[in-house]
């Protein structure tokens, strides 16, 4: 186990534990963030309770992943410091300040009125309140923005110069504004909607599916349905640009992503790899199903084939990423849970067309309340896959085509990394466990129904007026009586 000894090896998993266990609460701060804005607004528009409670429910399990992102998020950013302390003085005057803006510009923001949120529904006026919301949310979206606009940076740096070792910034809007930066940050943007709406929408199955506050649920349901309508196939369009962007950028890592070790010529389509088991040491893929062409076609979608697919094999072995297997099963498992959930989304929309979806028999969807349940968990899944592949693929370099990797990491003993690894890694599952008990506790509990709503009598009965809505008192029958 040499890795064992090996400071690079441990910094780069050590930083990968970090990064992928804090992506799993931002993802749903952001999404869950738009959704209360969402449901916010429609309180204050039609004056329906039903919303008003939905924000109050669903603001718990915001607050809860909240406090989770920032405990596991400082100690990742610390690392720049600990472990890759001769990267961050290459490229601190660019890199540290967009850290810098992501912490005071969007996690300020998003901290700053997260209060009022939370405790300010009686304290202060509806609109102020629900302005309030709208600075959670942008907060919660802008860090998506700064950290994806520092990577991205990463993987395409434009704006300046390697200068004695120092990247001097040139022109900062220019290196802000890289090749990589809109696609992956529209990319990351529709990843942690759709990741949350299918997380709102499977607790949602999971009330319907065992009969409980079935019409409040219905509800929070057909929402979710309305907005991935959109999202789904947006987020795979998205996904096809970001793969595009990687063709022209990142050869090698394409090459990578579809295991292709032998290079296709300009004019001639690449076949695409639906599934390999590539072989690093052989340099070939040990068996492989594959379409023939059909990857030139995908990569220049309208387009003349006017660019070769280059093979890992044309690459210097010290100039292209290996773990080719990790990278491309991160790859296609992205790829496939995309359309799995589009495909979910595209089933429920035919039943809500059918007319399946009504209060009355909504329950009896029994095998689309499970599919829903089924899909909470893979927009996660897909998001930490996803990461692997941009950053394990942009490997040997730190800063891509600058910076190697094992130019960018301190010179501390491998020993000091594996301690704190151990740590990280013991800690991080005592806060998953935390989290999952909580919020598990949060699903178990389920909304507040007596809860008082702004504009109503405390004595007035809340009914939804929709119709064929259920009344609004649906706790069991023996806690009615």
């Amino acid at each position: 186990m040499e890795f064992l000894s090996d400071t690079v090896a441990l910094s780069r998993m050590q930083f990968a534990l970090t990064a992928l266990f804090h992506m799993l609460w931002p993802t749903l701060t952001t999404g869950v963030g738009i959704y209360l804005v969402i449901v916010e607004g429609l309180w204050l528009r039609t004056r329906n309770p039903d919303y008003y409670l939905h924000a109050r429910f669903w603001s718990k399990l915001y607050v809860l992943n909240f406090g989770i992102g920032v405990a596991t998020g400082i100690p990742m950013e610390f690392q720049f410091g600990t472990n890759w302390a001769p990267f961050s003085e290459a490229v601190g005057n660019f890199f540290g300040s967009v850290i810098g803006f992501e912490a005071a510009w969007a996690f300020m923001l998003e901290a700053a009125f997260l209060g009022i949120m939370l405790f300010g529904w009686e304290r202060v006026n509806p609109s102020i309140h629900f302005l309030s919301t709208i600075m959670v949310a942008v907060g919660a979206n802008l860090s998506t923005v700064w950290i994806l606009t520092a990577n991205s940076w990463m993987q395409s740096p434009a704006g300046g110069e390697m200068i004695n070792g120092k990247f001097v910034v040139t022109d900062y809007f220019q290196a802000m504004a890289n090749p990589f930066a809109r696609n992956s940050i529209l990319h990351m943007f529709f990843a942690t909607l759709e990741t949350s709406l299918f997380v709102i929408g499977g607790i949602s199955a999971w009330y319907l599916l065992n009969n409980r506050f079935p019409a409040f649920f219905a509800k929070s349901f057909k929402i979710v349905l309305a907005t991935t309508i959109a999202v789904a196939p947006i987020q795979i369009y998205m996904g096809h640009l970001s793969g595009e962007q990687v063709y022209h950028y990142q050869p090698a890592k394409l090459a990578a992503m579809e295991a292709q070790w032998d290079t296709t010529p300009a004019g001639q389509p690449a076949d695409w790899s639906l599934i390999a088991l590539p072989n690093d040491k052989e340099q070939r893929n040990d068996w492989e199903i594959s379409i023939p062409n059909a990857l030139g076609y995908i990569l220049e979608f309208k387009k003349n084939l006017s660019e070769p697919v280059i093979g890992l094999r044309d690459f210097k072995p010290d100039e292209r990423p290996h773990l080719i297997g990790l990278i491309y099963y991160s790859f296609h498992i992205m790829v496939v849970i995309g359309f799995f959930l589009a495909a979910v989304m595209g089933i429920t929309v035919l039943q809500w067309l059918r007319g399946k979806l009504s209060p009355d028999n909504i329950v009896q969807q029994k095998w689309l309340m499970i599919a829903w349940m089924f899909s909470a968990p893979l927009g996660f899944i897909a998001i930490d896959s996803g990461w692997i592949v941009r950053c394990t693929g942009r490997q040997p370099w730190t800063l891509y085509k600058e910076i190697r990797t094992v130019d960018s990491v301190s010179n501390i003993p491998a020993s000091n990394v594996l301690t704190s690894l151990i740590c990280f890694a013991v800690v991080y599952s005592l806060l998953f466990v935390a989290t999952l008990y909580f919020g598990s506790r949060i699903v178990r509990k389920g909304p507040n129904l007596d809860l008082p709503v702004p504009g109503l009598e405390p004595n007035q009965p809340v009914v939804d007026t929709t119709p064929g809505a259920f009344a609004r008192d649906e706790r069991p029958v023996e806690a009615q009586q």
